[in-house]
């Protein structure tokens, strides 16, 4: 879906001076397309990968001064336009999830297919890896996390299993924890919705890196840092994920004005204009070439007025 991005995000970048923010910079894909389809834009980049930085910066090195890379969590980001002197953007972009570096790497314990450490954690430098989280938390907060962030029914069965085998010996590696989940599922679980562990180890990954709760701030306050005719596009890849991005866009673009007013003041009037009718879907082309882009769901927006109060 990147052509569909770029295009959203276009009628916002055509200005010299521009800047356009990759919230989840990655390998740099987006964000070469950006300085590419766009000659007079700047970048501002961010990703908490410090490994994904140097591959990107890499990648990125021919744009010289017309791209930053920022060590940062997304959530940071009104902090880091701050740092570099820049008060308002043009373009942001969210490209949300595991990055394909990431679940190409089998040392990084994101993918469920391969046995390797269960760590997860997208910034490798700090806090707590999937392994610590399966051998400390008690059962109460496992399974809330399992319900929470997986969505998993079977929450319980699984966590009662997790308990009695860290007893034995902690949770070290990926291939133990999958095969523990295929024993703990009634036959029924395991005949849909693809690999049984897919879940728990989505609800595993979103505690390790505080994914949703960072969300909830982040796209807040990356829709403060547009300027006026300045537009936001998010790809989301789980549900969670896009009810929160529709939740917030809808807020933006609603009238708060109590009912009968006969005129209505500005500062209840819309900040947002919605650019896409729900979330668009991935082409039947875009999946079969890149199955991974199957669950995305792209959702726009456009800042159109300040905030008053």
């Amino acid at each position: 879906m990147l052509q569909r991005c770029l295009d959203l995000l276009a009628p916002a970048l055509t200005e010299p001076g521009a800047v356009v923010v990759d919230c989840t910079l990655g390998l740099g894909g987006h964000s070469e397309a950006f300085l590419e389809r766009f000659p007079e834009a700047r970048l501002v980049a961010l990703d908490r990968d410090k490994e994904a930085l140097r591959l990107s910066g890499e990648r990125l090195a021919p744009y010289g001064e017309r791209a930053a890379l920022v060590h940062a969590v997304y959530d940071e980001l009104p902090d880091v336009l701050d740092r570099l002197g820049i008060p308002r953007v043009q373009g942001v972009l969210f490209d949300l999830g595991v990055s394909s570096m990431q679940l190409d790497e089998a040392d990084r314990g994101f993918a469920y297919a391969q046995d390797a450490p269960l760590d997860m954690r997208m910034d490798q430098t700090t806090g707590m890896s999937a392994a610590e989280v399966l051998n400390t938390y008690p059962p109460g907060e496992l399974v809330r996390i399992l319900r929470a962030y997986g969505e998993e029914k079977q929450a319980k069965r699984i966590v009662s299993a997790v308990v009695r085998e860290r007893e034995k010996e902690p949770f070290s590696n990926s291939a133990r924890l999958v095969e523990l989940i295929r024993a703990a599922l009634p036959q029924a679980a395991k005949r849909t919705g693809g690999n049984p562990a897919k879940r728990t180890f989505q609800a595993l990954r979103i505690e390790v890196n505080g994914e949703l709760s960072v969300l909830e701030r982040a796209i807040p306050a990356a829709v403060e840092t547009l300027d006026v005719g300045g537009r936001i596009a998010v790809l989301s890849y789980q549900s969670l994920e896009d009810r929160l991005v529709k939740q917030v866009f809808a807020a933006g673009a609603a009238n708060t004005a109590p009912p009968g007013l006969p005129v209505v003041p500005e500062r209840y009037a819309p900040r947002l204009k919605l650019l896409t009718r729900g979330a668009e879907l991935p082409t039947e082309e875009e999946i079969a070439e890149n199955r991974r882009a199957a669950p995305a769901r792209l959702r726009g927006a456009q800042r159109i007025r300040e905030s008053i109060g």
